[in-house]
């Protein structure tokens, strides 16, 4: 067997942990070390180690903790799904290599696990979901739509309003959509019981810990609404 020369052979350069945390900083504000430490005693990264023992991130590191963090982020996915994401790419890309590397004995460049990310300002916000800034006023002031610091928005924000506006088109005004917060800020309720015992413990990755449950139980929790209101409305229509 073959093996593929390590990243320095490949001239790739190495990176610190905290070299990796500079460049996400910019999209990923709430990002920390033991955010990333968390991530890799999950599984989902595997940076190398120097004989001191410290941490060496090369571009597909780095790439791939974009990817996890913006599937966290921007869609709010379960690490589990999103390992079972990384899995099938990495499946795809080692075929990838398998058959280039049989071709041409070469080995193909590392999959791109590029994203976008970033703060978003609200005249981006209306550009981006085509709603009018008087809607957008509208979801503010019925406490279902607000912004960061410094006035900024996030990759939620936009799904927030796509979905709001695509229920507009069906005759539910922002006054409507109320309902829709009071039930969620009860869930929250609920759900923060569990996770803050979690968050508050003790040892490396508690919070990340925490965070993580959350999703698992809001992906669980969407799921079983959707499940209540498709069985409710049959009840309606029958």
């Amino acid at each position: 067997m073959t093996l593929s020369p390590a990243p320095q052979e490949r001239g790739e350069s190495m990176m610190s942990i905290g070299s990796v945390l500079a460049r996400l900083r910019d999209d990923f504000p709430d990002v920390t070390i033991s955010k990333i430490r968390f991530l890799e005693s999950e599984g989902l990264i595997t940076p190398e180690r120097a004989p001191s023992g410290y941490r060496r991130f090369n571009e597909s590191d780095y790439q791939r903790l974009r990817f996890v963090l913006t599937a966290q982020r921007d869609r709010y996915l379960p690490l589990k799904v999103i390992r079972e994401q990384l899995d099938a790419m990495d499946q795809e890309e080692h075929s990838r290599v398998t058959m280039l590397s049989s071709a041409r004995g070469t080995v193909a460049p590392a999959t791109d696990f590029g994203v976008r990310g970033g703060r978003i300002a609200r005249e981006e916000l209306i550009e981006r979901t085509g709603a009018d800034t008087g809607f957008i006023t509208e979801l503010m002031r019925n406490g279902l739509l607000s912004a960061g610091a410094g006035g900024f928005f996030d990759e939620d924000a936009v799904r927030l309003v796509e979905a709001a506006a695509a229920l507009a088109n069906y005759g539910l005004q922002t006054r409507h959509l109320r309902a829709f917060k009071v039930s969620a800020d009860r869930e929250a309720g609920l759900v923060g019981q569990i996770a803050s015992p979690i968050a508050k413990g003790k040892g490396t990755g508690a919070r990340d810990r925490a965070d993580e449950l959350v999703r698992e139980i809001a992906a669980l929790s969407v799921t079983l609404h959707t499940q209540l209101v498709k069985a409710a409305v049959r009840d309606i229509l029958d």
